[in-house]
């Protein structure tokens, strides 16, 4: 819980010029009266996202006395970019105000050095207490409604709100913030993870919608297709016989079935909390961490846990669950499947009995297999190893790498990838580790055309069906379609236009 500060530490002011979504800019002599959290955060990563329902749910139970203020302080490039950012925070229903600390200024001013951290901030403008990485919610709150049961005895709350009323994203538009896409060329059959909306969309190849499944609003429930609810659900895999849709229900820590004949939604995994261990056992007895992503190899489906940054398996005969790659830290070494580690996996798949994996936060590409027992680098040297480069092995640059499908061409396995933060789709050859962008203009953009002149906007999954790739192309609420014999690009669903879900408050300035 909080680590209460022995001295009395004065709160910086925040630097003027720069930008804030939410709320006009503030300044610290505003919010004196008040208890004030501080979240430094950056969108990237899971342990931040994590958390932030714990604080919407804290400013709502606290009251107007408690102003959380986000401070998004970038790890990547692509994150410090306004745009991307407002994007960043309509996706993860953000409320409260954030601050775009895009040359870290805030970071370094208060001292932080890791994320997620909180800050506390007394009444009277001093720094109290501060918090790194995840915490439990009920602990939490009553430590701040503790200390905000003094502040009131003592008569150094101010009443009344200092912050315009939270704003509401709209959720307008034929898809909102699709994750994950998944083609099934067999039964010729598109599966759209709508996760902004909270719902898995069946449509045909060519985009046509057939089938909503889920209520639409953020849940945890199992049941009929239109009753069911989900959220922030991702990846996707169609059982062997074609009746099963397996969903990384990532929002619910959760693994859900559903029956593509009756439309009935079961949970299968996950206990609808956050999981911290790694133990295995029967699904519904075990907590499962931020699944993003699945792929079939053999009876068994991988599952990529971000939230927990290893690879967990799910058998459907047997109904257990459990890790099988990965030691749980957060880094990238190579070596026998229970010594590697990974970094916050968001995408897998299969190929000739091997896995591929986009491993998100090291921008990095593995290969698993575990038949040799062995986890390898194909690309990507470290944490803090990033950039936008076409070259061989560690030569290589990417930028939080969000999906991956592998395919055979020739006889031998070849990777496409989502390079979401560089806005760009590339491939990769397993055997020369040679990396080479075949559509995207690394603009942040929704054009179609060429390969050379076509434009993605955080593009975060990739299924393949003939000569098609489909593509989430997740900040414009699009599914994109390549010909990989033209290289050309088309829109085959686009949702609403760019700003239309985002209702930053526009009053006179605080």
């Amino acid at each position: 819980m909080p680590e209460l500060y022995a001295g009395r530490v004065r709160v910086p002011e925040f630097p003027p010029g720069l930008q804030w979504i939410n709320t006009s800019p503030l300044t610290v002599e505003r919010l004196r009266g008040k208890v004030v959290i501080l979240d430094f955060w950056t969108s990237c990563c899971i342990n931040c996202i994590h958390i932030l329902p714990h604080l919407h749910h804290l400013a709502e139970a606290l009251g107007p006395d408690v102003v959380v203020i986000g401070v998004h302080s970038p790890k990547f490039p692509a994150e410090a970019d306004h745009r991307n950012l407002e994007k960043a925070v309509a996706r993860n229903g953000i409320t409260h105000p954030v601050v775009n600390d895009e040359r870290m200024d805030i970071w370094q001013a208060w001292g932080v050095n890791a994320w997620p951290t909180l800050m506390f901030v007394d009444p009277a403008g001093y720094v109290i207490a501060r918090h790194a990485g995840e915490f439990r919610y009920a602990a939490m709150h009553e430590a701040i409604a503790t200390l905000l049961r003094r502040y009131r005895e003592a008569g150094a709350i101010r009443e009344g709100d200092v912050l315009p009323p939270a704003w509401t994203p709209s959720e307008t538009g034929e898809l909102a913030f699709p994750g994950k896409v998944l083609a099934d060329p067999v039964r010729e059959r598109l599966f759209i993870a709508d996760s902004g909306h909270h719902q898995i969309v069946m449509t045909s190849l060519e985009g046509h919608t057939q089938w909503r499944i889920g209520s639409g609003s953020a849940g945890f429930a199992d049941g009929m297709a239109d009753e069911a609810s989900f959220a922030n659900p991702q990846g996707m895999a169609v059982s062997p016989d074609g009746t099963i849709l397996y969903v990384a229900d990532a929002g619910n820590h959760a693994l859900r079935a559903i029956d593509l004949e009756s439309g009935l939604v079961a949970t299968v995994a996950g206990t609808g909390n956050r999981g911290s261990d790694d133990h295995s056992g029967p699904g519904l007895d075990v907590a499962l961490a931020s699944p993003w992503d699945l792929a079939w190899r053999k009876s068994l489906l991988w599952i990529a846990m971000a939230g927990m940054h290893q690879l967990w398996t799910f058998n459907p005969a047997t109904g257990i669950a459990g890790s099988s790659a990965g030691t749980g830290a957060e880094s990238i070494h190579d070596g026998p499947l229970a010594e590697a580690t990974f970094a916050q996996p968001m995408g897998i798949a299969e190929s000739n009995g091997r896995l591929f994996v986009a491993d998100s936060e090291s921008s990095a590409v593995r290969s698993v297999d575990p038949d040799e027992n062995r986890v390898r680098r194909l690309v990507g040297r470290g944490l803090f190893h990033f950039g936008d480069l076409d070259a061989r092995g560690d030569s290589a640059r990417l930028q939080h790498v969000e999906g991956i499908e592998a395919v055979t061409e020739g006889g031998a396995t070849v990777l496409y990838l989502a390079d979401t933060y560089n806005h760009k789709i590339k491939r990769l050859d397993p055997r020369t580790r040679a990396v080479t962008t075949i559509a995207g203009t690394g603009e942040a953009a929704l054009e179609d055309g060429s390969a050379h002149t076509a434009s993605f906007w955080n593009p975060s999954g990739l299924s393949i069906a003939g000569n098609h790739l489909y593509v989430a192309d997740t900040n414009n609420h699009a599914i994109r379609r390549i010909d990989l014999a033209s290289g050309d690009v088309a829109t085959l669903i686009s949702g609403p236009p760019d700003g239309e879900l985002l209702r930053p408050w526009s009053g006179a300035p605080l």
